[in-house]
């Protein structure tokens, strides 16, 4: 029952035609009732398998793994060492299947770190022919303009970060947000007459590299890649669920290991996600370096804090390493949340999760200072740590995923049903987007 790495060569190479990272699910009968979703994070590795209750859009979680990374095995969110990062995948899976007692090979990755690039483009489309009835194949032709364009700007602005070094980038995530015609919003334009349509897309795009690097995780692990997710999607996906709430307005953080990953929600919608590299592990670097202390002494530090098991003589110390690292934290998510100019005003409402928000000066920064004073928010934040109960649809048997930390996996999950539902046979746009349409 074990998982076994699977030691080959040669990258998973099977891609979806329209360009969303999916292959077709190759696993046995009895594994077409279960996924694993994998959140490969700086820190740790989680795995959750789920298996597929009968209404086809819940899971009931079964098994649930965990593993520490190294040090050298993650940068920036990004994989630096796949073979390491493949033997503590391993030993997640491990521990996850002998809980759930099944082998699960279909398999849904996250992806995270500074260069996945995730927004929301808008379109404006004239129509030649207001008074004719819209169909699938025009709404398939404007969401595939939509996408190209969106992979130009995300091109373009990989680009100027590196310097003008060209990356080829894929796309990960795709979703509608919004669509009007004449002005007036529907939730399903096919049939409606007009002559204006504008759609709102969020795309989500990571560098080749990146992708790559998780294709080979999989295959390594003998996986069958159902999809890979831009981990901010992923915890929208886990909020949201499988009802979306358009009066629903949030900013989610995920504060991880080595990167925040933020999302904000407007009506229901993902409006754009960024990310910047400051997790947990800058904290601890911080204090390492403060009191020239080596790493895991730094980190037992860190974690002391929260239970007074710190010496009283380095108690003032590491609460002041801690706290200049804070305050450049609190730096990059105004930097963040300053680049959403299309929304009149930020959602107050914010809800963290991950490893990294374990820290309550983390919380204790977004509540006590005046940080969101430059921003457009109407109101103090009213900030809370996401709890598992909370993410819709998803229900852990298991007593293990009981806490915010599993958020993000759970939100994998969630993608994984998404791409079963609206992939299909074949997996086309005009699938999904009919697919999508017709929730």
């Amino acid at each position: 029952m074990l998982h076994k790495i699977k030691k080959v060569s040669e990258g998973v190479a099977s891609k979806a035609k329209t360009g969303l990272s999916t292959v077709k699910n190759k696993a046995s009968k009895t594994d077409d009732k279960y996924l694993v979703a994998l959140d490969i994070g700086t820190e740790f590795v989680k795995a959750l398998i789920g298996k597929v209750q009968d209404d086809g859009v819940s899971v009931e979680i079964v098994g649930v793994g965990r593993a520490h990374q190294a040090l050298s095995d993650m940068q920036a969110g990004a994989i630096a060492d796949i073979a390491g990062v493949v033997e503590n995948c391993d030993k997640a899976l491990n521990i996850a299947e002998e809980q759930a007692g099944v082998s699960v090979r279909t398999a849904v990755i996250g992806i995270a770190g500074e260069l996945v690039k995730g927004t929301t483009t808008t379109i404006r489309v004239a129509r030649q022919k207001a008074d004719t009835p819209l169909d699938i194949e025009e709404m398939e032709d404007i969401i595939t303009v939509v996408q190209n364009r969106a992979q130009i700007k995300a091109k373009q602005q990989l680009a100027w970060e590196l310097g003008g070094k060209e990356v080829d980038v894929r796309l990960v995530n795709s979703a509608l947000v919004s669509i009007e015609i004449d002005g007036y919003p529907v939730t399903n334009p096919i049939g409606f007459q007009g002559k204006d349509v504008v759609v709102q897309l969020y795309t989500a795009f990571a560098p080749m590299i990146h992708i790559g690097a998780l294709e080979k995780t999989a295959e390594e692990l003998d996986l069958d890649l159902l999809a890979v997710a831009a981990e901010p999607f992923a915890v929208s996906r886990a909020v949201i669920g499988n009802d979306p709430n358009q009066n629903l307005s949030a900013i989610l953080m995920d504060v991880g290991g080595g990167t925040t990953d933020i999302a904000v929600i407007n009506e229901g919608g993902v409006q754009g996600t960024k990310m910047f590299g400051i997790g947990g592990r800058a904290y601890s670097h911080a204090v390492e370096r403060d009191l020239s202390i080596s790493f895991e002494k730094a980190e037992s530090y860190k974690v002391g804090l929260s239970d007074d098991s710190v010496p009283a003589d380095k108690l003032s110390a590491v609460e002041k390493a801690l706290e200049k690292t804070a305050d450049t934290w609190i730096g990059g998510i105004e930097l963040a949340l300053s680049e959403f100019t299309k929304l009149d005003h930020l959602p107050h409402r914010m809800f963290l999760c991950g490893g990294g928000s374990s820290l309550e000066m983390i919380i204790d920064k977004l509540t006590q200072t005046e940080w969101y004073k430059t921003l457009p928010f109407t109101r103090k934040p009213i900030v809370n740590l996401i709890k598992p109960g909370q993410v819709s649809g998803i229900k852990d048997t298991t007593g293990n995923a009981n806490d915010h930390t599993y958020i993000t996996a759970m939100g994998l999950l969630r993608v994984g049903l998404d791409t079963r539902q609206y992939a299909g046979s074949g997996g086309s746009i005009r699938e999904k987007l009919d697919k999508m349409l017709s929730t």
